[in-house]
């Protein structure tokens, strides 16, 4: 089986989002950015099953990690 490459779009397809360049920056800028002290994964617009998707990511230093950090420092930025 074909897993996407984690990038910035796979991500955002992933989780079930319009994965485009534009679509990526306009729901970065409609939620964030996000106070210093919440997680990503913790931000009250995440569907339950894509939260859990970016917490078990980071907790378990999974592909998709190094780009859940990313969207997390575009978040907090």
């Amino acid at each position: 089986m074909d897993f996407p490459t984690p990038t910035m779009s796979n991500l955002f397809a992933q989780l079930g989002l319009p994965a485009d360049g534009l679509s990526i920056s306009r729901f970065i800028e409609a939620h964030g950015p996000l106070p210093e002290h919440l997680p990503l994964a913790e931000a009250p617009f995440w569907t339950p099953s894509q939260a859990a998707f970016l917490r078990e990511e980071i907790l378990e230093d999974a592909d998709w990690a190094e780009v859940v950090d990313e969207l997390n420092l575009r978040f907090h930025t």
